[in-house]
């Protein structure tokens, strides 16, 4: 999601249904069997996999799931014919918004995605239509309740390679190139830090506000929708989301 509101969807994962868990888990399973074809089932050889071990982790996935997880992936590698697309399109008045998905039936993940548009007062696009309006980032989050000093984690910060940090009492959020997540993750581990987040993420260059309620309320089902189906892996988008209480 948008980059100012990545807090709050960390907490709402961590406090996320079991039907929620068990979505997550299919996601992270996936993308599983993509990055052990492409490199292997050793996580110290394939930094992809140490990435979504961690991102398993980050969201409460048990260690013996993981594992299980990982053998499974291993063990199908014959079956995977999963193909990564992309598809942009618009939100009500006019939201950009980027869905990433990972699908063994091309045709399926179309109709289906096509229709949360059309459904929820948007439209799909074509290619390259809201994409320029994004730049790739590394995106850190860590997570405190403001026992670090500011001072002591940007010269970390700045010491691993990050490039900009946002500090708050709940987290801290640091910008890095796309490229240096894995190693970024690692370092902040390693020197103590609890690490919630690192992804390479879709930042908007500018955002919308929706102002009309039943814009809210068409724009929030269309993310819902995309975020459940489990095709999709990744929902990138401009809307200024409203503050939670």
């Amino acid at each position: 999601m948008s980059g100012h509101s990545k807090w709050n969807n960390i907490k709402r994962k961590k406090e996320a249904t079991d039907a929620v868990k068990a979505k997550i888990f299919t996601k992270i399973g996936r993308e599983m069997m993509v990055v052990i074809k492409e490199g292997g089932a050793d996580p110290n050889n394939n930094s992809k996999l140490r990435d979504l071990i961690a991102k398993a982790k980050a969201n409460n996935v048990p260690n013996d799931n993981i594992d299980r997880l990982i053998k499974k992936a291993a063990g199908d590698g014959d079956k995977n014919n999963y193909e990564s697309l992309t598809y942009e399109g618009y939100g009500p008045n006019g939201v950009a918004v980027i869905v990433e998905c990972l699908t063994d039936n091309k045709n399926r993940t179309a109709g289906n995605i096509r229709h949360y548009f059309d459904k929820f007062g948007g439209n799909l696009g074509t290619t390259g239509c809201v994409s320029y309006l994004f730049t790739e980032k590394g995106i850190v989050v860590i997570e405190h309740e403001g026992e670090l000093d500011e001072d002591t984690v940007m010269e970390d910060v700045m010491e691993l390679g990050g490039d900009d940090m946002t500090y708050s009492e709940e987290s801290i959020e640091i910008v890095c190139d796309p490229t240096a997540v894995s190693e970024l993750r690692e370092g902040l581990t390693a020197k103590g830090y609890l690490v919630a987040s690192a992804e390479a993420e879709e930042v908007p260059s500018t955002y919308v506000t929706l102002t009309e309620e039943e814009s809210i309320r068409k724009m929030g089902l269309l993310l819902e929708h995309l975020e459940d189906d489990d095709d999709v892996q990744n929902v990138w988008h401009n809307w200024d989301m409203p503050a939670e209480d």
